[in-house]
């Protein structure tokens, strides 16, 4: 009976339901992305204001990534319990309230913080985190697969009433479902048979690509300006970064369905890593914007389609689990990164030796994807 839920969702057009999930998460996904770079855009401006070094700065980085490392390895893990849109919703509060509170301490910032100060910025970020509540509350819908496999009280009432909303025939009784028990939703379940080396070897690329994405999210505005840019064409520096990583995204999943992820996203994260490490030749030219574009392009492609990999390399009962631990261990490079980023750059490093040094780890992050060895990814 699961399996025809499946299979009708997979081979039918999707319903307004399906719409409707598809943009809160793309929203949620946005704001998330907002409000980690809001940080990196007014950088420049904080720095000036509070006469601060790049190593104190680094720190401000890192913390936000410590923050996202306990929510993925101890918060992520509980949406396999209490489901996903719970969690969702509960994040969006924390992530309102916490932007909003840092403004008391793209190309809209590029404008904004020049005329109105940084603050302006955070109080925009969580204004618009704010919004995304009940958005998320009336729209979003709960997993399916939830109800059937964890199926937690009016498990049946709740899926059937999203199987109409999708025009599919309801069910009269919920699936067996006697293996499903807490033991399948905690951290040993990633290390049994055919998952112990697949989750070590995500592990081991998220970190690494981590570690060189969240060092260029932060530090591009500031090491743009450090190299003689206004602080209006850094602000650029870093929106053309991300415009490549949209692009990149896009283009990453295109050529995953044709080629496999492993091979798709390992090639990626190999061509940035070339990229960073050729970056010094094209210091001072014309191409410099565009070299940032491909930068973004390559290693945003490759990060978030180690996304698809975690998704794809657990099954659903314990899938959040296994993302939740994947994207936080991941994020403890995502920590080191901005953090030894602001010694390099503390010690007088140029952009040109900081970027041939995060090539390594991005090189490695290649090299792993493209062996990793679980069944289930292509």
């Amino acid at each position: 009976m699961q399996f025809d839920i499946k299979e009708h969702i997979d081979k039918n057009k999707m319903a307004g339901l399906q719409y409707a999930t598809v943009f809160i998460c793309l929203l949620m996904n946005m704001l998330d992305g907002m409000d980690v770079m809001v940080i990196s855009y007014t950088a420049p401006a904080i720095v000036k204001s509070w006469a601060i070094t790049p190593e104190a700065l680094g720190i401000v980085f890192s913390a936000g990534l410590l923050g996202m490392t306990i929510g993925a390895l101890f918060l992520a893990p509980r949406a396999d319990i209490i489901g996903r849109k719970r969690m969702i919703l509960l994040s969006a509060v924390l992530m309102g309230i916490s932007i909003f509170s840092t403004a008391l301490s793209g190309l809209v910032a590029a404008k904004v913080i020049p005329q109105l100060g940084w603050q302006t910025m955070f109080q925009l970020a969580g204004f618009a985190t704010t919004l995304a509540v009940p958005l998320i509350f009336f729209f979003l819908s709960e997993s399916v697969d939830f109800y059937l496999k964890a199926q937690p009280k009016n498990a049946l009432l709740n899926a059937n009433a999203i199987l109409s909303k999708m025009g599919i025939k309801t069910l009269a009784s919920l699936p067996s479902n006697t293996h499903h028990h807490k033991a399948d939703v905690s951290f040993k379940s990633l290390l049994t048979e055919g998952f112990k080396i697949p989750t070590f070897q995500l592990w081991g690329a998220l970190f690494m690509a981590f570690a060189t994405l969240y060092f260029l999210t932060n530090w591009i505005p500031k090491l743009a300006t450090n190299a003689g840019l206004s602080m209006e064409l850094a602000i650029y520096a870093g929106t053309v970064f991300n415009m490549g990583a949209f692009i990149g995204i896009v283009v990453q999943g295109y050529f995953s369905s044709i080629y496999g992820l492993k091979k798709t996203i390992g090639i990626f994260l190999l061509l940035t890593a070339v990229l960073m490490a050729v970056f010094g030749f094209f210091s001072g030219s014309a191409f410099l914007l565009v070299i940032f574009g491909l930068i973004g392009f390559g290693i945003r492609g490759g990060f978030v389609g180690l996304y698809a990999v975690a998704a794809r390399m657990y099954p659903t009962e314990f899938r959040t689990t296994g993302v939740g631990w994947a994207i936080g261990s991941g994020r403890l490079g995502g920590i080191i990164g901005p953090l030894l980023g602001g010694v390099l750059i503390g010690m007088g490093l140029s952009m040109t030796t900081n970027f041939l040094i995060y090539a390594i780890p991005t090189a490695l992050a290649g090299i792993i994807t493209l062996y990793l060895s679980s069944k289930r990814i292509s």
